[in-house]
């Protein structure tokens, strides 16, 4: 009797980083993609910093802002770090809210410039868009520099 065939792994989750992702309008719609008249400023960057921790990539946003993301595949999760950009100077208190299809998933506690990066991992299984939002404690906030480091989609 022949040995039973090893089963075939599925493949490894395919890596979106969002300082990467073009807009919907220039994109070919197979991977996420922001739409760019339902989103705000995003600064795309190589490096960053929150509280002296350097981060290799990731997206600085105003301390107001709402970011929407056309999954366009299946996706299984959103990660980053999140806080107060040091450009800041240690000012700025901001909160950071994920939410999928309308429905919000995760919000963080109020973040103050200075203060340690927040890790979140959200689940966006079955889920088609995605949109990233940062409120400002008071009208002055709305000016601090908010960073999704190393922010990225994992999908298949």
């Amino acid at each position: 009797m022949p040995p039973a065939p090893t089963p075939t792994p599925a493949p490894a989750p395919a890596v979106y980083q969002w300082n990467e992702l073009w807009y919907g309008i220039t994109g070919d719609h197979t991977r996420p993609e922001m739409r760019l008249g339902e989103s705000s400023w995003v600064w795309q960057r190589w490096g960053m910093s929150i509280s002296d921790q350097r981060y290799a990539h990731g997206v600085t946003v105003h301390g107001t802002s709402s970011v929407t993301v056309d999954l366009n595949r299946d996706c299984s999760a959103y990660e980053a770090q999140v806080g107060v950009d040091d450009l800041t100077m240690g000012l700025g208190q901001v909160r950071f809210s994920v939410y999928a299809d309308g429905a919000r998933l995760w919000r963080s506690p109020l973040v103050r410039g200075g203060d340690h990066a927040i890790p979140v991992r959200v689940n966006l299984t079955g889920h088609r868009t995605i949109r990233l939002v940062v409120e400002p404690r008071t009208p002055f906030d709305s000016v601090a520099l908010a960073d999704w480091a190393e922010a990225k989609f994992e999908c298949r």
